[in-house]
């Protein structure tokens, strides 16, 4: 049985509603206390992913970076850079992003970048939450089928 009160308007409450913690204490919903920070790196990580995921990118980056990375990626215990080739600029709502790609050869090039475009926007929204502004892409190279891939020369033999 519910215990019953009459308030001064002659309105009954419960004594379940007069102790509830969400009627007492204020603010709403729960999950809109506090605030969410999202690091640049994290969108730059999911934009590296998504662009990657794309038919006809064959790389991210300049060849200057891309060198880099394949010194860094066979140093022991160095991990491949996923963000190589993003930058961004993360507001509290908003974000905007620069992405520079290798794109293969015979691919149209205008394509890649609207799929590009799409993906990236996409996966950013959806995990982050953040209004993606814009993605500017910038091509930097064509990868031709003949073309060996970059490495470093080895110093050890």
């Amino acid at each position: 049985m519910t215990d019953m009160t009459e308030n001064r308007g002659g309105e009954t409450e419960t004594s379940a509603a007069r102790r509830s913690p969400l009627a007492k204490r204020g603010g709403g919903d729960p999950g809109s206390r506090g605030r969410t920070t999202i690091a640049d790196g994290v969108v730059e990580k999911i934009a590296g992913l998504a662009a990657r995921d794309v038919d006809g990118v064959h790389a991210m980056g300049s060849g200057l970076s891309r060198t880099f990375g394949a010194v860094r990626d066979r140093v022991p215990g160095g991990a491949k850079s996923v963000s190589r080739g993003v930058k961004v600029e993360v507001g509290e709502v908003q974000a905007a992003l620069d992405l520079e790609i290798v794109v293969e050869y015979g691919v149209s090039i205008a394509d890649v970048a609207r799929d590009v475009r799409e993906n990236v926007i996409t996966a950013v929204e959806r995990m982050t939450g953040l209004e993606v502004v814009e993605v500017n892409i910038a091509v930097s190279d064509v990868k031709l089928p003949d073309e060996e891939e970059e490495e470093p020369e080895r110093r050890i033999q």
